[in-house]
């Protein structure tokens, strides 16, 4: 019997994926992530559901609770230390050089789908695949390449968190709810009794600060226009992101926002809805997918942030090995920090960090 791990973390979807996956034949074996490292301290709100934080004890006994009605084995791995190292040591970096990570992106990558993986192996636990609950797809491809495709609920699609996969990581994963509607999935959640109907679900990475999570004192600095006139203070540099409007405590005849972070300066550059608009985008760092490379300059459509909407735009491979995307039509706020990801209609194509960008004015 094939024998599948499934990485479960009491919520909704990852439920149903370990249902369907028994239901379908395989030998199941559940298996979580504790990532809230004992004794950090906390000031956000426990009661927001939120990944990053000490109310993870509670998931887990959820997740426990849920394997043993379904007859399955589960168990817990302590990640908290890798997690601390190499997700949150990402985090604060990228924040104080002025740029704003993905942590979930980083985290599917290093630690979901590859420390976890490899720690359960190391603990004895035997399984052909490992399993999530994501909305995506993969597809081996005639190429002999392993494709990450959009989830058939576009409204629910997660393969933007999911781009930097390997092959070899694409190759052992299933995700049964790829082909699947939310709204069918919790229908099988409430039948089976796992969670109350209509219970919400939106998750953040942290439910705090983000300041709380860079260990840094406040820096006090300027918040200019792009002429160098000084409209206003700010407390650090890392509180703010490309493109934000709240939160200025700047008046002016329209709305401004934030176009840029000169952490040299220790200035946040502010500016009016057309100062942020940005006509290419620079990525390295980058992992492909459905192609094992670009060859020439071709058109596809990108997602520069996981919310929102694909852009059309020509992109090629630059000498140094990186990928640079030209919109047809100008985007709001490119991020450096966040991800590129490429799309030739629901095959990810490849995808890195973005770098740099080339501002319309």
């Amino acid at each position: 019997m094939t024998k599948v791990l499934v990485g479960m973390s009491g919520g909704i979807d990852s439920s149903v994926a370990a249902y369907l996956l028994k239901q379908q034949g395989y030998d199941v074996t559940g298996v979580t992530m504790a990532i809230w490292k004992e004794g950090r301290e906390f000031h956000g709100d426990l009661n927001a559901n939120a990944c990053f934080a000490p109310s993870e004890t509670k998931d887990i006994k959820k997740t426990e609770e849920i394997c043993e009605s379904l007859g399955i084995k589960h168990m817990t791995l302590d990640i908290s230390e890798l997690y601390e190292r190499i997700v949150l040591g990402n985090f604060k970096s990228e924040y104080l050089d002025g740029r704003t990570p993905n942590p979930c992106v980083w985290c599917n990558q290093k630690i979901k789908f590859g420390a976890m993986v490899e720690r359960a192996r190391e603990a004895g636990i035997e399984f052909d695949y490992f399993a999530t609950g994501h909305y995506a797809r993969i597809e081996k491809q005639q190429n002999g390449r392993y494709a990450l495709l959009r989830s058939t609920d576009l409204s629910k699609d997660q393969s933007y968190f999911l781009y930097r996969l390997s092959q070899k990581q694409l190759s052992e994963t299933l995700f049964p709810l790829g082909g699947m509607t939310k709204k069918e999935v919790r229908e099988i959640d409430v039948s089976l009794g796992f969670h109350p109907a209509g219970m919400t679900e939106s998750q953040d990475f942290y439910s705090g600060s983000y300041s709380d999570l860079l260990d840094v004192e406040p820096k006090v600095g300027n918040i200019v226009n792009k002429d160098g006139k000084i409209l206003g203070k700010h407390k650090g540099v890392w509180n703010y992101t490309i493109g934000q409007r709240k939160g200025l405590g700047i008046g002016a005849e329209r709305p401004l926002y934030v176009t840029e972070l000169r952490v040299k300066a220790n200035e946040v550059v502010v500016g009016f809805e057309e100062e942020t608009k940005d006509v290419s985008v620079t990525a390295s760092q980058i992992v492909w997918g459905a192609v094992e490379t670009i060859e020439k300059e071709i058109e596809v459509s990108a997602k520069i942030r996981s919310a929102g909407l694909s852009y059309e735009c020509k992109a090629s491979l630059t000498e140094d090995g990186k990928i640079k995307a030209v919109f047809k039509n100008p985007v709001k706020a490119a991020t450096c920090g966040q991800s590129l990801v490429l799309y030739d209609g629901d095959n990810v194509l490849c995808g890195g960090i973005i770098e740099d960008k080339e501002r319309l004015i």
